[in-house]
């Protein structure tokens, strides 16, 4: 009973210190932990799955979808899992692993969210292969494969009175983003371990009372884990994964840092699937415009922020330029862990589309 009783206080004490700083597990030295180091070897469908020696580590789906009449929407679905102390114990009630859920779905008449937490060790939630099937789930959330890969697969979740049910496709291989894989978030020695698939095509519906929209476009699958992504001094990070009109895909982030020197870092996809990692000095993100989004959380219902949601994307090496641009204002997630992600058009929708995350702005 006492290490019930440790448990549930160690998975409650996440969401209260959230509070204040949601983030600053991110930041927290990662002693005891599994180390990111590069040259690590991945291999897949292992690579799909649970790393739980690390601090911490999610799957993350976000899609571009359009309804017969042409209009967009978007669904964003992530699971995350974090060890509460080093030395992974995954069995029962005394396991130190703890699952959340975040989803959202931006519709033609405004923008959703839900979020779940779990324990581990239970069968709440988890990622495995069950029954020589890709598993990720909590509670009726579900991510299922076909085989041992999450990618063909279903996925099948609500958000409020919304049910969502998405077949997924494709067969392009993962790509390794940073140095094959080692991705460096500061010039301190912070990393992560991060791939992508980001050529999932994605049907499905999207059912709200009791009308089901059929639905159809593309999706982007991020995979990362890490046991202190963050430096101290990193206040948060704008992130971009763009799905363009030629057929390349983009995906872009800058960590913020305090003394404005910001970490920045993406890759550039072509068609094919090849990528090429692409560095500082060849990605220009220039905010142009910022506006005012009503953001409550739990701590601050009545919390609003000033937000870029508007930008220019420049990759001088390549001669390429966009313009970036929220869909609709409203798409906060104000949960524990609050940030904005949305849907995003680039070039008002003829250059392509995509998916924006905006986290560590104050109120």
């Amino acid at each position: 009973m006492r290490a019930v009783l440790a448990g549930l206080l160690a998975l409650l004490a996440v969401p209260l210190a959230a509070q204040n700083d949601p983030y600053q597990v991110l930041r927290s030295p990662g002693e005891g932990y599994a180390e990111v180091r590069p040259g690590r070897a991945f291999g897949f469908p292992v690579d799909h799955l649970a790393h739980p020696d690390y601090r911490i580590e999610w799957w993350y789906l976000t899609a571009n979808l359009k309804d017969a009449a042409g209009r967009d929407w978007g669904v964003q679905w992530t699971l995350f899992r974090q060890s509460l102390s080093p030395a992974a114990d995954l069995a029962g009630w005394d396991s130190n692993q703890m699952w959340m859920a975040h989803a959202a779905v931006t519709t033609p008449a405004g923008h959703r969210h839900a979020q779940r937490f779990a324990r581990g060790g239970i069968g709440q939630a988890g990622v495995g292969i069950e029954a020589g099937r890709f598993a990720a789930w909590l509670d009726d959330w579900a991510w299922i494969g076909a085989g041992d890969l999450p990618v063909p697969g279903d996925l099948r979740f609500s958000v409020g009175e919304a049910q969502i049910d998405l077949q997924l496709a494709g067969d392009g291989a993962p790509v390794l983003q940073g140095e094959g894989g080692y991705s460096r978030k500061s010039a301190l020695g912070q990393a992560s371990h991060y791939y992508s698939q980001p050529q999932v095509s994605v049907s499905g519906s999207v059912t709200l009372d009791g009308v089901a929209t059929p639905l159809a476009g593309s999706g982007w699958l991020d995979r990362e884990w890490s046991s202190q992504p963050l430096a101290d001094t990193q206040q948060g990070w704008d992130w971009f994964a763009l799905h363009l009109a030629d057929g390349h895909k983009l995906m872009i982030y800058r960590l913020r840092h305090a003394d404005g020197q910001h970490w920045r870092s993406g890759s550039w996809v072509a068609p094919d699937g090849t990528a090429r990692t692409l560095t500082a000095d060849e990605i220009e993100l220039t905010v142009l415009d910022t506006r005012r989004v009503r953001t409550p959380t739990p701590a601050d219902p009545a919390a609003s922020r000033q937000l870029p949601l508007r930008w220019r994307i420049r990759l001088p090496a390549l001669a390429r330029e966009w313009t970036v641009d929220a869909l609709i204002d409203d798409q906060w997630l104000g949960g524990r862990f609050p940030y904005w992600e949305g849907v995003v058009r680039v070039d008002g929708g003829r250059g392509g589309m995509g998916y924006m995350e905006l986290t560590g702005y104050p109120p």
